[in-house]
């Protein structure tokens, strides 16, 4: 039952405040057409007279008639059932006391208004049919002629219709309106999934992309290795250019690898599809250096870059580009000098050096993260890492990595 005569929406303020001005307008209304209406429509008393309508002057008894026909609709959108129930029903009951005519329907045709506009239609058929029924069978004042009874009962059952079928159009809007709503958040949620489907089947496609590459590349590596090995001690300038060869198709696979990675990468940021960059790349420090009006000189000339392995190579490049942006940054440097070595047998080496502010300076505090970035990349190497004075005034950053990298044991 509590579901047929209530509707429990999540109220606010404003909903009240409207329902609360409707009301009160509704009561201003209903107190106009009590008193004026009839006077403006009728001017000539003898007329009213003929017609059977008395003016009337608004009593307490009026006003309070007025009132429970109104006021209950601030909770027309609460209760809707009772809320039309009770204004037909008091309508009813007071309209032959009130001289019939001049007590207005408004508050139960708002009620029907609201009761259609809120419930099924079967319920807006039955609230009008009761409403038209207690119009067409309310008493009517004795005074009033019969024509006049019978065009007052023709209009308010207008009214009623109307009402009811206005409701129910706003009703079915309302339905239709809600409708398109979540048929357009299905579908979103539709397009939704599909992209998911297709990013996870693209994720397996780079996947399978990433196992051939890699399967690829290996097997060159094995066979390239292998004949290196054979060929090492009776030709050893084939077994240096199968090494070559080696270096070459690990680098390379490590760029396409590292570009599918960053496509798959975590969080909001564009893909890092850049690839690797190594120590061929030294020029672009020498340029990003002199671009800060730094002086620089880069010495690679004994550094043997075939027969150092790409990820090594990759690192002391990574060691290089954080030890030029510290000189950049914190070191307030004016000239600097890079070198690259393989001269020491069995080793790549680095060396960074600076003349600027030194170790003992604040700025070496401020590039204390590069250097643990730094000096942990030379350990995961198996290398040293050494930050000291350098003979230019500065710092000298010098990094040796063995070639050959030994497996570690854990116990």
């Amino acid at each position: 039952m509590d579901k047929i005569f209530r509707n429990t929406p999540k109220f606010t303020a404003t909903d009240w405040l409207i329902d609360a001005v409707i009301a009160a307008g509704a009561f201003g209304f209903c107190c106009l057409q009590l008193t004026v209406a009839v006077n403006l429509l009728i001017p000539d008393e003898f007329m009213r007279r003929l017609m059977g309508i008395q003016a009337m002057v608004p009593s307490g008894l009026s006003l309070l008639a007025i009132a429970l026909t109104t006021l209950p609709l601030v909770l027309r959108r609460k209760c809707p059932w009772a809320v039309f129930v009770w204004c037909l029903v008091s309508w009813g009951l007071l309209q032959a006391e009130l001289n019939g005519i001049a007590l207005s329907v408004a508050g139960p045709l708002i009620a029907l208004f609201t009761l259609a506009s809120a419930r099924s239609r079967a319920e807006a058929a039955i609230a009008c049919a009761v409403m038209c029924l207690v119009l067409l069978f309310a008493p009517a004042p004795p005074e009033q002629s019969r024509i006049l009874t019978q065009l007052t009962v023709f209009q308010n059952m207008a009214l009623a219709l109307a009402a009811a079928f206005a409701g129910y159009a706003l009703h079915e809007h309302q339905e239709r309106t809600r409708a398109i709503e979540e048929r357009a958040v299905a579908a979103e949620r539709s397009r939704d999934a599909e992209a998911r489907r297709r990013v996870e089947a693209e994720r397996v496609s780079i996947a399978r992309e990433v196992h051939d590459i890699t399967a690829h590349s290996l097997s060159a590596v094995s066979i390239q290795a292998a004949a290196a090995e054979r060929l090492v001690d009776r030709d050893p300038a084939a077994a240096k250019e199968a090494i070559a060869e080696v270096r070459r198709t690990a680098k390379g696979a490590l760029e396409e690898i590292r570009a599918m990675i960053g496509v798959l990468r975590a969080g909001e940021g564009p893909a890092e599809t850049t690839p690797t960059q190594g120590t061929d790349r030294m020029g672009d420090l020498v340029s990003y250096l002199e671009g800060a009006d730094i002086e620089v000189t880069l010495d690679e000339t004994a550094y043997d870059r075939a027969c150092v392995p790409a990820f090594i190579d990759v690192a002391l490049f990574g060691i290089a580009r954080e030890a030029a942006t510290n000189i950049v940054r914190h070191a307030g440097a004016h000239r600097a000098a890079l070198a690259l070595s393989t001269k020491r047998e069995g080793f790549a080496e680095l060396i960074v050096d600076d003349d600027g502010k030194g170790l003992a300076a604040p700025a070496a505090a401020a590039g204390h993260h590069g250097l643990l970035g730094m000096r942990e990349r030379a350990r995961l190497l198996q290398g040293t890492f050494s930050a000291s004075p350098s003979p230019l005034g500065g710092v000298r950053i010098a990094v040796s990595v063995p070639l050959s990298q030994k497996e570690e044991t854990h116990e």
